[in-house]
């Protein structure tokens, strides 16, 4: 990684770590990212967003070992077939009971999870140290911006940082699944 590279990306971590909202590539579109666990930030992407909290949001990491806390509510063959899917833009909806907060899980009893295969994205996740929100960069009823310049567009200075790179090859964003169904929720 280039050294104006490697500054960037540990700019980055060091505002999310603090409560800021980055904006970032990923495996198709440009994202909003933050931490998790900080309420505040992810109250500010949903405002942002202008997205029903009750929807809940993915959560975005760089190794399985983001989520060990959680994929033992999986019976075995099951985590197996979502591990063996990871790294790649594969998101899984797991059951969740106490694990991820109430404003990442919406009016779930389960929560989104994947482990990119996007290098800028796992970077993030790594240089921040956890799993993010990882949400995509437009409001409500609006195209994913495919771009920083249409991420600037919709958010302008209201995104506390956006961390330059390419988005990955895919044509759409991530498919979901469930984990216990086997049902895609979005793609196929």
């Amino acid at each position: 990684m280039a050294l104006s590279n490697s500054y960037r990306l540990r700019r980055a971590a060091a505002l999310l770590r603090a409560g800021a909202v980055v904006s970032h590539p990923t495996e198709a579109v440009w994202g909003l990212a933050c931490v998790p666990w900080d309420r505040t930030a992810v109250e500010r992407i949903l405002s942002m967003k202008n997205r029903d909290p009750a929807k809940g949001l993915v959560l975005v990491a760089d190794c399985v070992a983001r989520f060990d806390d959680i994929l033992p509510n999986l019976p075995e063959t099951i985590r197996r077939t979502v591990e063996a899917s990871w790294p790649g833009p594969h998101t899984w909806v797991v059951p969740d009971y106490a694990w991820a907060p109430l404003w990442i899980r919406g009016s779930h009893q389960s929560v989104a999870i994947r482990v990119s295969d996007h290098p800028l994205t796992a970077a993030l996740c790594r240089a921040a140290n956890t799993c993010l929100v990882s949400t995509s960069a437009n409001p409500a009823g609006c195209e994913p911006a495919r771009a920083q310049s249409e991420a600037q567009r919709y958010f302008g200075p209201q995104i506390d940082y956006y961390l330059p790179g390419r988005t990955g090859a895919r044509a759409q964003p991530t498919d979901i699944r469930d984990a216990l169904s086997g049902e895609y929720l979005r793609g196929a």
